[in-house]
């Protein structure tokens, strides 16, 4: 999603004029495999490095098709959904992977996993192993990199105001905090507020859950409009629009990111793999910033949850070959080549727990390191909330209507943030479109 989209989205349109397209077909050779990926920044590195290295060491010859978010996402559903066959591997996340588990369109990899003592599966993060497995028990993905949410705020604003934050503040303690630094110039925080599912949509519903709401019940009722859903609504409306970022309805993860770097927010409450970004050798915020875990209220965690993975297509007659690729990508030697060849900060991390026991790379990433594997750790993609849900997700539902339903609720939501309708219009609207959802799914 781009959803949190984290990276990818951020840097979509920037990388749309240079998305680099390889030969993509059914062919490609015996000893060849087809992959069909996204185009963010470290699945680039990925394609620099694969010539050089995975193809010198297997004689594997990986053709690869890179193409931005949206554009690969339809390509891959596309391929997918008919088993055409023309990709061996895709780029999934842990929203589409169960579902196209259950349509039967990836091949299960516990019997490559067995048979690959190097790949090493036990050093997965277990919450992004967990996101990654079917209702059948078996894995359909690896991951490339995952991430959490994190609050992050800048400590000198803080220690200027005399204000402090604990490692794991509620919401309610977020919005002290906001108030007593906000000004003009630099405002509390910055949230979320551009229409998308991935978009507000992905930090708000991890509010929601903390509040103790939930796009439906167990029995797959819509709770949209019910009183914790609303309440967590309101709450992060009325906080963005009093303290928050100027441009609010327009601003995602992009426009956060900018706000912060500038200096022109003292909070951001986002995806774990911006500390990187604000971290990185030329930001100027380098080494102002201190991190918490995302706030919470009734629950002990509110993190979400997002990965890239690597699936391979089921009707793919190259699966040896495509798990070799994935083995090598998402393993531990991809790390060490990444880090050692591009530099530790371009590892793709949040997938492994001993990437955080790597020296160099707690170095490069300074502070923190430690919080966003504790992030990443403390995720419940099966039980997020207070009450148990009929779909996996945290900042999402794992249903092919969420797509659409969180869309059109965002738009709502936004609608709000600007001041264009109330919290309570956008939500009785949000519920009617919840329900229709939801029809469709009771009594299975």
């Amino acid at each position: 999603m781009s959803s949190i989209r984290t990276l990818g989205a951020a840097t979509a349109v920037l990388l749309l004029a240079s998305a680099c397209s390889g030969a993509g077909g059914g062919g490609g050779g015996e000893n060849s495999v087809n992959v069909l990926m996204v185009n963010n920044p470290q699945m680039q590195d990925l394609q620099k490095l694969t010539a050089d290295n995975f193809t010198k060491e297997t004689g594997i010859k990986v053709n690869f098709t890179v193409l931005p978010e949206n554009d690969v996402r339809d390509k891959i559903s596309q391929d997918f959904s008919s088993q055409a066959g023309q990709y061996d591997v895709a780029t999934i996340s842990n929203y589409e992977t169960p579902m196209y588990a259950k349509n039967g369109w990836l091949a299960p990899m516990d019997d490559f996993v067995s048979k690959d003592s190097g790949f090493d599966q036990a050093d997965i993060l277990e919450p992004i192993k967990q996101s990654l497995t079917a209702a059948d028990g078996k894995v359909y993905a690896q991951p490339f990199y995952g991430e959490s949410s994190f609050l992050m705020y800048r400590k000198d604003i803080f220690a200027e105001k005399g204000v402090t934050l604990p490692d794991k503040p509620t919401w309610q303690q977020v919005a002290e905090a906001a108030a007593k630094v906000s000004t003009p110039e630099v405002r509390g925080i910055c949230l979320r507020g551009q229409p998308g599912w991935g978009q507000v949509m992905a930090p708000l519903t991890t509010v929601v859950n903390t509040f103790g709401g939930t796009w439906f019940t167990k029995d797959w009722q819509a709770q949209v409009n019910a009183p914790e859903f609303k309440e967590a609504t309101k709450f992060y409306v009325d906080l963005v629009r009093t303290h928050g970022e100027n441009g609010a309805p327009q601003a995602g993860f992009a426009e956060c990111l900018n706000n912060m770097t500038q200096g022109k927010v003292a909070m951001w409450y986002d995806a774990t793999v911006a500390a990187g970004l604000l971290e990185a050798a030329d930001s100027p915020v380098k080494g102002k910033l201190g991190f918490t875990q995302a706030p919470v209220v009734k629950t002990d965690s509110s993190g979400w949850l997002y990965t890239w993975a690597f699936g391979i297509q089921k009707a793919s007659k190259k699966q040896d070959n495509a798990w070799k690729f994935i083995s090598w990508a998402s393993g531990k030697g991809y790390e060490e080549l990444a880090g050692k060849t591009l530099g530790w900060s371009k590892v793709p991390d949040g997938k492994r727990s001993s990437t955080y026991q790597r020296a160099e790379y707690k170095q490069s990433s300074g502070t923190f390191s430690a919080m966003a594997e504790a992030a990443i750790k403390s995720a419940k993609p099966l039980n997020p909330g207070v009450q148990e849900r009929p779909a996996p997700g945290i900042q999402f539902v794992g249903i092919p209507e969420f797509t659409d339903l969180g869309t059109q609720v965002s738009q709502q939501i936004s609608s709000a943030i600007a001041g264009a309708t109330s919290v309570d219009d956008a939500l009785n609207n949000g519920q009617g479109l919840a329900e229709k959802v939801a029809a469709k799914y009771k009594g299975q």
